[in-house]
């Protein structure tokens, strides 16, 4: 099991504005809200950290 560690509230909440932002370029493309966003979120904040999924 991988473990995605932020070290401060700040970085936890820098991570779910970039994620959002991403999201969002995402739903565009997908033509659709994304009812899995929590999935998809949480897949893009490990990567940013360099972690694979």
């Amino acid at each position: 099991m991988e473990q995605v560690v932020y070290t401060s509230a700040a970085e936890v909440e820098q991570a779910l504005r970039d994620a959002a932002a991403a999201h969002g370029e995402y739903e565009k493309e997908l033509g659709h809200h994304d009812a899995d966003w929590p999935v998809w979120y949480a897949g893009y904040m490990a990567r940013a950290t360099g972690l694979g999924t």
